[in-house]
C-alpha cells in the first residue's frame, strides 16, 4: 500500500517539540519495550541486514523514547524497536535516543505510523493497530470499533444524508486521512475479514511466531487437526512458504486418496449386501419387506441429493 501521508506523526512531533530533551546517549539497559507495540513479528533476514548495517555504520537514526511511568530510571521505546533488538544482539552498551514526554495516545500514534511508513507491519498487526488507534481516538473499547465501522458503512450505503455531521465518521475519516493507508471503507471490506482467521493461526501471528503469508496459506486448511499440525511444524521447523505449500498439496492428495478409498469400500459393501439380500428370504417376508422399502427410499433420496 502506498503511504501517502505522515501527517499524524509530523503533527504529534511538532506539537511536542518543545517538550523534547534533545538527542541523548542512554544505556541500552535503561530502555524497555512497551507491551502495547503494534508490531509483533520481526523478519529474521531483515533484522540480520540491520545488524550488519549497524556493525558498519552504527545506528544512524536515534530511537524515540519516553520516560517510563513505572520507573523514573527507565525509558519506554516508542519508535525504533528493531534498532533496539539489533543493538541487543550486537551487545551494544548504549544507543542514541530522542526523549519526549508523550501521552499513551501520542505514543501509540507515532509507533503505528512509523511502522506503517516503513511497511514493517504484517496485515493483521496493521489491522489491529488501526483499530487500537481508532479506539483511543473515539474513546471506546477496541472491541466496539468493528461493529461501529460496519454500522457507519451501512448508514452511508443506505443514505449519505444519515451520516452527514456524524462525529464518529469525522474522527474515522481524519484518522485514515492522516495514516494515508487506505480509505476506511476499503479497510472495512478488505482488512477486518483478516481477523476471522482461525484462532490458532491468528494467535501465532499476534505472537510473532510466523509470517503473515505463511499463516494465510495454513489458514486455508479446513481440517482443524491437520491445520494445527502443519502450523506447529511450520513454526518449530521454520518451514519456508514453498515448503508449506508442498505439504498442503501432499495433504490434499492424501485426503483425496482416502476419500476415493472410502467410496470404493462403501460400494463394495453395498454390492455385498445386495448379493446377500438376493439369496435371503427377507425380501419375501412381509414384515422385513416394509423395512427394505424404507431403506430403499432413503437410499434413493441420498442418490437424488448427490
Amino acid at each position: 500500500m502506498a503511504r501517502r501521508s505522515l501527517s499524524i506523526l509530523r503533527d504529534s512531533l511538532n506539537k511536542l517539540e518543545k517538550q523534547s530533551t534533545g538527542d541523548q546517549i542512554l544505556p541500552l539497559s535503561a530502555l524497555r519495550i512497551s507491551g502495547q507495540q503494534p508490531r509483533r513479528y520481526f523478519d529474521p533476514a531483515k533484522l540480520e541486514q540491520l545488524i550488519q548495517s549497524i556493525k558498519e555504520h552504527g545506528i544512524l537514526e536515534p530511537l524515540l523514547v519516553r520516560p517510563s511511568q513505572e520507573d523514573e530510571n527507565t525509558y519506554e521505546v516508542v519508535a525504533g524497536e528493531r534498532r533496539y533488538r539489533a543493538a541487543q544482539q550486537l551487545g551494544l552498551l548504549e544507543v542514541p535516543v530522542v526523549v519526549r514526554e508523550l501521552s499513551d495516545i501520542d505514543a501509540w500514534q507515532i509507533a503505528l505510523v512509523e511502522n506503517l511508513q516503513r511497511e514493517d507491519l504484517n496485515p493483521v498487526e496493521e489491522t489491529e493497530g488501526v483499530l487500537q488507534l481508532l479506539g483511543l481516538k473515539l474513546e471506546v473499547p477496541v472491541t466496539e470499533i468493528p461493529p461501529l465501522l460496519h454500522r457507519l458503512q451501512h448508514e452511508q450505503k443506505k443514505s449519505s444524508n444519515n451520516v452527514v455531521g456524524n462525529s464518529e465518521l469525522t474522527v474515522v475519516e481524519e484518522v485514515f486521512a492522516g495514516l494515508g493507508l487506505m480509505s476506511w471503507e476499503s479497510f472495512v471490506n478488505h482488512r477486518l475479514p483478516l481477523l476471522n482467521l482461525p484462532d490458532d493461526v491468528l494467535e501465532a501471528l499476534r505472537q510473532g511466531k510466523i509470517a503473515y503469508t505463511k499463516a494465510q496459506a495454513i489458514s486455508r486448511i479446513k481440517d482443524e487437526v491437520a491445520r494445527k499440525s502443519l502450523l506447529e511444524a511450520a513454526i518449530s521447523e521454520e518451514l519456508s512458504l514453498t515448503q508449506i505449500k508442498e505439504r498442503i498439496a501432499e495433504l490434499k492428495a492424501t485426503q483425496a486418496q482416502e476419500k476415493t478409498q472410502d467410496s470404493q469400500s462403501l460400494k463394495s459393501r453395498l454390492d455385498e449386501v445386495l448379493k446377500i439380500a438376493k439369496k435371503s428370504k427377507s425380501l419375501t417376508n412381509p414384515k422385513k419387506l416394509k423395512r427394505w422399502e424404507k431403506l430403499l427410499a432413503a437410499m434413493e433420496a441420498l442418490a437424488i441429493e448427490d
